[in-house]
């Protein structure tokens, strides 16, 4: 994303065996938390206690709790259509909704979740987001939503040069946008020069997927451009920039829908999904292994030095250089695709786009 031999792939590029992103489904299944595996469940449990400075019971209850919010805050956004203006989880992992009104409220509230009146509709927002990426690009920042302040947030790295038109712009939208500084490089979280078959590139494994009866890996879109031929199989698709995913043909005769933890067991996918913002999540890959985090923005732009990169998932989930291409998941649900990483944040391709770009499905 070991000793198990069905465990060799693309994600640690060792010159006697290539460590999987999926191995074959663990036999324990006791967990306390439901569709998370024994070995994600303690470290999102004990990530989170630390972070929060809660018990560990409390950090169970809130990874229970988030998931039926999850489906909540989903369905009462789209119920509502233009009178919601996104959502959130809160520090509870309660649903938040943003909406226009206080028709609106009534109807958030109803369902069992809090609303909230705000003062930007989301169309509002993506006038304000356009407005600014239409602007000349500058590398090393990047432009998202952040629905909890109701606002658009760009983000400026002290290595971003001619930044002073995007500021500037920023600061004509008003309210609807607010400018924060941050420090080092934004770049795509790929490794040159360490080995793999066909060429001087690690990345690690995404999600196994297939099509009419062929396995395929998606994987990010930076790693399959720059190589053609990885020991698992030939890239045979690549979007990037502007998207970040990519295909592999997975001719390794392995393909299980399971994410490996790096200890010999493994987390199950069932599903895909959409991250929300509040939500407690999980990374795996092969250079920082399984971290967690939480979401902390969408839809964001990241302008790398190759190229924007639209639309992904922020976190603060640890990832470094090697694993590019790795799961983002939680629980039993994936959510997206390494693609980069800034100072203390990393960068993920949400993985619906993908499947569908690709008319794939995750394997069982």
């Amino acid at each position: 994303m070991r000793t198990n031999p069905l465990a060799r792939t693309a994600t640690t590029l060792m010159a006697a065996a290539a460590a999987v992103g999926f191995l074959a489904p663990s036999t324990a299944t006791a967990t306390t938390i439901a569709g998370y595996s024994p070995t994600v469940q303690h470290e999102a449990v004990t990530s989170l206690a630390s972070e929060a400075g809660i018990s560990e019971a409390a950090a169970v209850e809130f990874l229970r709790t988030q998931t039926a919010s999850v489906e909540t805050l989903h369905k009462v956004t789209a119920s509502l259509g233009s009178r919601a203006a996104d959502g959130y989880l809160d520090d509870d992992a309660e649903p938040v909704v943003n909406v226009l009104d206080q028709a609106a409220a009534d109807q958030v509230t109803a369902t069992g979740a809090r609303a909230r009146v705000v003062k930007h509709s989301s169309a509002a927002l993506a006038g304000a987001q356009n407005a600014l990426q239409a602007l000349p690009t500058v590398a090393h920042t990047s432009i998202g939503l952040d629905p909890k302040a109701n606002q658009v947030v760009l983000t400026i790295s002290d290595a971003a040069k001619g930044s002073e038109g995007l500021v500037k712009a920023a600061e004509a939208l008003g309210d609807r946008v607010r400018v924060e500084r941050t420090t080092g490089e934004m770049h795509t979280a790929i490794y040159n020069g360490e080995a793999i078959t066909g060429g001087g590139t690690r990345c690690s494994v995404g999600f196994n997927t297939n099509r009419g009866g062929q396995n395929y890996i998606l994987d990010a879109g930076h790693c399959t451009r720059a190589v053609s031929q990885w020991n698992v199989g030939p890239s045979e698709g690549a979007s990037f920039p502007t998207n970040d995913y990519g295909l592999i043909r997975n001719t390794s005769g392995s393909a299980p829908g399971a994410v490996t933890l790096w200890n010999g067991s493994t987390q199950r996918i069932a599903s895909a999904g959409s991250a929300t913002v509040g939500q407690r999540i999980s990374k795996s890959g092969s250079t920082t292994r399984l971290t967690s985090g939480s979401v902390q923005r969408l839809n964001v732009t990241v302008n790398y030095a190759e190229g924007s990169v639209h639309q992904l998932i922020q976190t603060n989930a640890l990832v470094n250089p090697g694993d590019s291409g790795g799961c983002l998941f939680s629980g039993s649900v994936g959510l997206g695709i390494t693609s980069g990483k800034g100072s203390g944040t990393s960068y993920f391709q949400p993985i619906g786009e993908a499947l569908s770009a690709y008319s794939v499905t995750l394997n069982p």
